[in-house]
């Protein structure tokens, strides 16, 4: 699913850029601020409808700008295909809409035409950081495996404001237990679901996970994922009657703290190398290791969707690795029909990787070609 032309207007630091990209890898070079993320960013939007860096969509527009507008051409399944996300400030708050060949769609439409596999430098912090990262991580290989999870997850994250907010005034005997039934009945059902497709997503990405950090690390003992919740099934038991049950038995605890305590929105994702997590003994090397192996899982279970590869987004991430792991990440770019690298420096590149590479140069709002293989 290449990537063709890329146009952007009022996104960013860009008042109006139009690129046309080529199959292979491709460099993006420039300072840091000079704008090489937003069009990382842009990408990601175009894909799924929202950026990876903030969760307002206001931030995307150009300071000035009424509108930020990105759009693009990608050839899918021997069509090309047009996808446009334009984000509207004007007047009170953000409008959002997206478009695929001209019609109005659910972001959701984005992903089966440019699915994307982003690997960038706060990815570095997935296995120490806070468990939101890697539950994003999680449900971010999720929705591009099953096209209805997006809009399943986002209807979760507004039943449980909702429900959160009923538990504090019951708690403060402002409302009815009562009322509780509703919510809890809608945070089983999306609950659930999103349970039932974290699991598939993990057992998917298990055999790639565990082949390509042997690939990286032949000396290090396999690494595997452990889904850590607090809705555990018992034996024959579905995530839907487990989640239930786990609803039933902290009722009370739940009002008195006014916060549903139980929910895939309380799990974790561990990442284990023989019978340790890697948070108890793992080196920095050992971390970005398990990180750029689950990163090219990712690509592998992806294409095995429908056989196109993704797109691949490096975000300045050659640097904080060695040159093992580099040259190993350099082989699976080149295995690839599209790839975006961005540095400051290609001095961090391979040279083999260079020499491969369409460059191009970025300053503050612009993007010009430098050379081409």
């Amino acid at each position: 699913m290449p990537v063709r032309t890329l146009t952007l207007d009022g996104f960013r630091s860009y008042e109006h850029l139009e690129i046309t990209f080529g199959s292979g890898p491709h460099v993006v070079v420039g300072r840091n601020a000079a704008g090489k993320t937003n069009l990382v960013e842009a990408l990601v939007v175009l894909s799924t409808g929202r950026s990876h860096r903030s969760s307002a969509d206001p931030e995307l527009v150009r300071w000035g700008a009424d509108f930020a507008r990105s759009s693009a051409t990608v050839e899918s399944d021997g069509r090309t295909e047009e996808l446009e996300v334009v984000v509207h400030t004007r007047g009170s708050g953000a409008r959002k809409r997206v478009r695929v060949n001209g019609v109005n769609r659910r972001a959701a439409a984005l992903q089966p035409i440019l699915r994307t596999v982003l690997f960038a430098p706060e990815d570095m912090l997935l296995i120490v950081g806070s468990p939101s990262l890697r539950r994003n991580l999680l449900d971010a290989l999720v929705a591009q495996r099953e096209p209805t999870a997006a809009a399943v997850m986002s209807t979760y994250q507004r039943t449980l404001t909702q429900r959160n907010s009923l538990l504090r005034r019951i708690r403060e005997e402002e409302a009815g237990r009562a009322e509780l039934t509703y919510w809890t009945h809608a945070i089983i059902e999306h609950g659930s679901r999103i349970l039932d497709w974290r699991h598939e997503a993990l057992a998917a990405v298990a055999r790639p996970l565990a082949q390509a950090h042997r690939e990286i690390a032949p000396e290090e003992t396999e690494l595997r994922l452990h889904y850590s919740s607090n809705v555990e099934p018992g034996p024959g038991e579905s995530n839907e009657r487990a989640l239930r049950r786990r609803l039933g038995e902290t009722a009370d605890k739940e009002v008195w703290n006014g916060a549903t305590l139980v929910g895939p929105h309380r799990d974790d994702l561990v990442f284990v190398s023989g019978e340790r997590e890697l948070t108890e003994f793992a080196s920095r090397g050992q971390q970005r290791t398990a990180i750029l192996a689950l990163k090219l899982a990712e690509l592998d279970v992806l294409t095995e969707l429908d056989g196109r590869p993704p797109l691949l987004l490096l975000d300045d991430v050659f640097s904080e690795l060695d040159p093992v792991r580099r040259a190993h990440l350099v082989h699976r770019i080149g295995e690839l029909p599209q790839a975006i690298v961005t540095t400051t420096t290609p001095d961090d590149l391979d040279p083999a990787l260079v020499a491969a590479s369409t460059l191009w140069h970025v300053e503050p709002g612009s993007v010009t070609l430098e050379a081409s293989a």
